[in-house]
């Protein structure tokens, strides 16, 4: 979860002011092997490198992007917002997800999702074993630890009150970037996590967890998150290039659907920092969850977009009405 929060911080603090640092303009040719020119790419994660990102990892080292004509730079946010980078047109792509991009179009941010990375939202509130919390109605009387963010106590209310519980007796504490480790150990009894990276670790760490998935308590919160986003400027004047990188980025998830342990050493070989055992065990976890029951990856469903803009909506968490459809396309991901 704390790799979302620098992005809907940025989003929601400063109504996407630039800080824009060393970001090449993505129009530069290169010269590859055999003559041929591949065009210069950056793509701007929103955090730190993990699995939610293995297929660009995958694509680039396989040679997708080059196949494609492409000489793609992954490029981590720093201090500038991905998002308002993407919208400024200063970086052709960005990782980010539903609910910041919503939240950017009703600011009149001219962004656009071109492809769900994951089919299902993997995030809940999750809390050690040991508070014996199973339910959602069960957080009546214990502590949540969140970081402020807008979508937060709506999507805690829905659950509680979906399962029949009194949110209103829910106490919600600021507890900053600290993880679900550090927070649960200092008087905090759960927090909104996606299990995928945050759950496997605690596992891993030998801290076993409950967690209530929010897509299980409301249809409209199986939203997606992340997602691979550009902006309107792009589609409507270098579709060609949209196309190109979509379906190298496709062909990346693609493998690492069927290959876990072979992306987990490519993620791993470009990010030799992160924990190797978190790595492998996160992908084997997360791999079946990208296409999952998809006809192709990427796919995006108006249904989707619609019910969980509405649900913003009617949270207040947005402040105007925003049309859903025009905040995604599938028009660039490959064939099924």
């Amino acid at each position: 979860m704390i790799m979302r929060r620098r992005l809907l911080a940025a989003l929601a603090g400063t109504s996407l002011t630039l800080a824009l640092a060393a970001c090449g303009g993505s129009d530069d040719k290169s010269a590859a092997g055999g003559g041929e020119a591949l065009r210069k790419v950056q793509v701007a994660l929103d955090w730190t490198p993990n699995t939610n990102h293995t297929g660009l990892y995958v694509a680039q080292a396989k040679g997708f992007f080059k196949a494609h004509g492409l000489d793609v730079e992954i490029v981590q946010p720093g201090d500038a917002d991905p998002a308002a980078l993407v919208a400024a047109d200063r970086i052709p792509f960005a990782i980010s997800a539903q609910e910041a991009l919503t939240q950017a179009r009703a600011e009149k941010a001219p962004l656009v999702s071109i492809a769900a990375i994951l089919q299902h939202n993997t995030s809940g509130f999750a809390s050690p074993k040991d508070r014996n919390l199973t339910r959602p109605a069960q957080y009546a009387g214990r502590t949540y630890g969140g970081w402020g963010g807008a979508i937060e106590e709506p999507l805690l209310k829905t659950l509680v009150k979906a399962d029949g519980g009194d949110a209103t007796k829910v106490k919600v504490v600021n507890v900053g970037e600290a993880d679900f480790l550090t927070a649960t150990k200092k008087g905090i009894d759960f927090q909104w996590i996606f299990y995928g990276w945050d759950g496997v670790n605690a596992e891993l760490k030998g801290a076993p967890l409950n967690i209530q998935y929010v897509k299980d308590y409301d249809k409209a919160l199986d939203f997606y998150t992340p997602i691979l986003i550009t902006n309107e400027k792009r589609i409507a004047g270098d579709p060609a290039l949209v196309k190109e990188f979509t379906a190298a980025v496709s062909e990346g998830y693609t493998f690492a659907a069927k290959n876990p342990s072979e992306s987990a050493d490519l993620l791993l070989k470009a990010a030799p920092d992160l924990d190797a055992e978190l790595v492998r065990k996160s992908q084997e976890w997360l791999s079946p969850k990208y296409q999952d029951d998809a006809a192709r990856w990427g796919e995006q469903k108006a249904a989707v977009w619609t019910g969980f803009t509405a649900w913003l909506y009617d949270q207040k968490v947005l402040g105007t009405q925003v049309d859903a459809t025009k905040a995604y396309t599938n028009d660039f991901l490959p064939p099924a």
